[in-house]
């Protein structure tokens, strides 16, 4: 029995979108192991309790606008052409992991360049996936080799659509004093979970084992690093239909953190009140009981920017003090879903699970001193 990065079920609720993120904040010691109720995880900034963000009831939102993501799909290799200038292209094939390419013929990229889809940080059974920066390219051509099959790609605008309104928390949401962005504050349409009226990937809760850092593969400098997890939720629900962005946590150059993987209507990111850590989609195979935070950019010959690097820090760091994890500890990871063991690190890389390069050999070279930071 293999763990299924898309559960279904036929008698999952509806919960109520974009009412859940109150102010997160400083908060005193957590005993090791306990469980993460919203009064003990939400907290003002000086440290101060707030009755009103232990619930999802009643919280001040303001509305913001954001772009509605545009896509159009396609099936199958050749060329494909869309009505808008596309941001990413997002594909999925099945067959061999590296048997697919992608050029666009106009847009900022290289006319007629192909680009082998390969090497990004997502992971499928038995196929491959990637999303490619498309430059504002209106057209695009691929090609697959003989052993692959199935293609089917999607062109993802996260820019330039009609306005959106999204009501957002008034203050800023942090977790035990680190901010971080909501999903509304990033613009996340909550419409994205649900396939054929029902919630794509119901969710599943169980406790926190190990860390997982990714990278996102996309390109480094991003000027529009919320347009772009926008595009990665875009891809991961709907191209790769796991319901939901698979990652917990994202961070982009500028040290912002961004809410990851719907984990329920209270308000504690990535946990429900019970203190266990929902299933995500970011290390297939070993998703559940995995913390998956992801770093935007390429960082196979970059290293991260300070300031990402001391926002994951501090993240991580948020995370293995509640939990009573030892971040640099030597662990046997076990599946909870399945029994499938692994022997690992308390906070690793996806590589350590996976053939891939991700979180990139910068990255990956750099994991040593994370976890030294992250215990001091």
């Amino acid at each position: 029995m293999s763990e299924s990065p898309t559960p279904t079920s036929s008698s999952h609720r509806r919960k109520r979108p974009l009412s859940r993120r109150g102010v997160i904040g400083a908060a005193g010691a957590v005993a090791a192991g306990t469980a993460l109720t919203p009064m003990v995880f939400a907290a003002t900034e000086s440290g101060d309790t707030d009755a009103s963000a232990s619930g999802s009831e009643g919280l001040a939102t303001t509305p913001e606008k954001f772009p509605a993501t545009r896509t159009e799909a396609a099936t199958g290799t050749g060329e494909a052409a869309t009505a808008f200038a596309a941001s990413y292209v997002g594909v999925r094939w099945s067959g061999a992991r590296d048997g697919a390419g992608i050029r666009f013929t106009d847009g900022d990229t290289s006319a007629s360049t192909w680009q082998s889809l390969a090497g990004g940080c997502a992971t499928v059974e038995g196929g491959g996936t990637a999303l490619i920066a498309a430059g504002n390219a209106t057209s695009y051509e691929l090609k697959a080799s003989a052993d692959v099959d199935g293609v089917r790609s999607l062109a993802i605008d996260t820019t330039d659509g009609p306005s959106r309104t999204f009501h957002v928390p008034s203050e800023p949401t942090r977790v035990r004093g680190v901010r971080y962005l909501s999903r509304p504050a990033w613009g996340a349409d909550e419409s994205k979970r649900y396939k054929d009226g029902k919630v794509n990937s119901p969710e599943k809760y169980y406790p926190l084992q190990v860390l997982t850092v990714h990278h996102t593969a996309t390109p480094n400098d991003d000027p529009d690093p919320a347009a772009t997890v926008r595009a990665i939720y875009e891809y991961h629900a709907i191209t790769n239909d796991w319901g939901d962005i698979g990652y917990h946590f994202l961070i982009d150059e500028a040290g912002t953190i961004y809410e990851g993987r719907y984990s329920g209507d209270d308000a504690v990111p990535a946990f429900n009140s019970d203190g266990e850590l929902v299933t995500a989609f970011h290390s297939l195979g070993y998703n559940s009981g995995n913390l998956g935070i992801a770093l935007i950019g390429s960082l196979q010959d970059k290293a991260p920017t300070d300031a990402a690097k001391a926002a994951l820090i501090r993240l991580i760091k948020v995370v293995c003090r509640i939990k009573g994890l030892n971040p640099q500890a030597k662990v046997t990871y076990t599946n909870p879903v399945n029994g499938v063991t692994k022997d690992t690190n308390t906070i690793g890389g996806h590589r350590d699970y996976f053939d891939t390069e991700c979180p990139g050999q910068t990255m990956y070279d750099l994991l040593a001193e994370v976890r030294a930071a992250v215990a001091h």
